[in-house]
């Protein structure tokens, strides 16, 4: 990956790639809310219930290729391969960082 992105998006989609789902976490402050296909996650028990949902359900690979700063968003624009109608899909990925943590993530 040679996206030049913050460390937090970078260990986020590196785990995201092996399907290591505590990793991937790792990544998220407690108190993180995540918003993917019309719903909300927060906390870590149902963002770790998401992470384990789609992970199962889609195994999915993520190519980041553009990041930009959207106000306090980080946008990674990315190509999204896995078990899913449409494959493979760029999508969207909203992010909002606080003190090296993922705070915020919206997919779309």
């Amino acid at each position: 990956m040679s996206l030049n992105a913050p460390k937090p998006i970078m260990d986020y989609y590196e785990a995201k790639n092996r399907h290591d789902i505590d990793a991937m976490l790792a990544s998220f402050a407690a108190e993180a809310a995540v918003k993917d296909e019309g719903k909300t996650y927060v906390g870590h028990a149902a963002i770790r219930g998401w992470m384990e949902e789609t992970t199962r359900k889609y195994s999915v690979t993520v190519e980041p290729e553009t990041i930009d700063e959207d106000g306090e968003r980080q946008v990674v624009r990315a190509l999204v391969s896995g078990n899913f109608p449409g494959s493979p899909a760029r999508l969207t990925y909203r992010f909002i960082l606080r003190s090296d943590k993922i705070i915020g993530l919206g997919i779309g």
